[in-house]
């Protein structure tokens, strides 16, 4: 008997950067646990016609990296991520997944998908893959300059998307900066930390450091986007350097293979668990719809974990839930200066 598919989910089919074949294998993975997956991109390179649960919707034009990404997504209007998220907009899928350009990502979601009431920039937040504590971090690369009332905005929308999507109860929210002080840091870092520290309806931690991420200190961090980004990769850097140095030290000599092979299944789980492929990818939160920035690196899982990702944010109503935990804290409200609602 088919697996019932409770959600469909929109994939770009362009974008990852190890080829069509991940993208294919990906989307079967997340079909076989019962996802819709509706792929678009070109039918003849993803081999998909007849495969259960998925549909390809022909499309040839796509945002490459090296495109300037707003001119791009706005002149492309048959691009599979423009398509992606209009699919979504239209309400044919409940959530869209890109591996390709992250500009292009974020800017076809943002105008496809429009912000949510109140939200003045949407910020990308990504699980960071802390062993048994996975830490919600954000901004990761939706915006590198900031003002106080968008850090502040940032950390009642990371709270409400851990409360909603994570199963978090009444998460902490620690602050990125330079000191545990209240004035450590640069001037928007300062006035973010007295808003917070005023503000109802969030449950703030005060400062963290950058030692305090991976120890799980907070259970969301915030920070600018420039920051975030540079952060994540020292992070996964670390992560895959450690790991590869513990596995040359099992190797060293026959003792140390013996040791080794006992701590093997152990050292596997850890290096899953620490892998990007994991957490499947960053969502951009803030919208009125779903959009999942995957890796370009992304094998098989990480495309498949990204889709599932996307999925599970579907069907727990992760919008309406982050919007009414927004609304009941006054985000966007009084000093942090609501957005539009464009």
């Amino acid at each position: 008997m088919a697996p019932r598919r409770a959600v469909t989910v929109a994939l770009d089919g362009f974008g990852a950067e190890r080829g069509f074949d991940v993208v294919v294998e990906g989307a079967r993975l997340a079909a076989a646990d019962g996802i819709g997956v509706r792929v678009f991109g070109p039918r003849q390179a993803l081999g998909l016609d007849g495969a259960e649960g998925i549909e390809v919707v022909q499309t040839a034009d796509h945002v490459g990296n090296e495109e300037d990404p707003v001119p791009a997504v706005r002149a492309k209007k048959e691009a599979s991520v423009v398509r992606a998220a209009r699919d979504v907009a239209e309400g044919g899928a409940a959530a869209m997944v890109s591996c390709g350009s992250t500009g292009a990502t974020m800017a076809a979601a943002t105008f496809g998908l429009r912000r949510l009431k109140g939200v003045q920039r949407p910020a990308l937040a990504v699980q960071v893959p802390v062993p048994g504590k996975p830490v919600l971090f954000l901004d990761v690369g939706a915006n590198v300059e900031v003002r106080a009332q968008h850090l502040v905005q940032f950390a009642f929308l990371g709270a409400a998307f851990s409360a909603a999507v994570l199963d978090v109860s009444d998460p902490s929210v620690g602050l990125l900066t330079v000191g545990e002080e209240s004035g450590k840091g640069r001037e928007e870092v300062v006035e973010a930390h007295r808003l917070l520290s005023q503000a109802p309806g969030i449950n703030f931690a005060g400062n963290v450091e950058g030692r305090d991420l991976p120890a799980a200190k907070a259970d969301v961090v915030v920070t600018d986007g420039f920051t975030g980004n540079v952060s994540l990769k020292l992070l996964e850097g670390t992560a895959k350097t450690v790991a590869a140095a513990v596995g040359d030290a099992a190797r060293s000599n026959p003792l140390a293979a013996a040791g080794g092979l006992l701590l093997k299944p152990a050292l596997n789980g850890l290096r899953r668990e620490l892998h990007p492929d994991t957490t499947g990818g960053a969502i951009l939160l803030g919208l009125r719809g779903i959009a999942v920035v995957g890796h370009g690196s992304s094998g098989p899982e990480g495309i498949g974990n990204a889709i599932r990702l996307a999925a599970r944010c579907a069907e727990v109503d992760a919008v309406g839930r982050t919007a009414a935990l927004l609304a009941q804290g006054g985000a966007g409200r009084g000093a942090l200066a609501a957005g539009d609602d464009a």
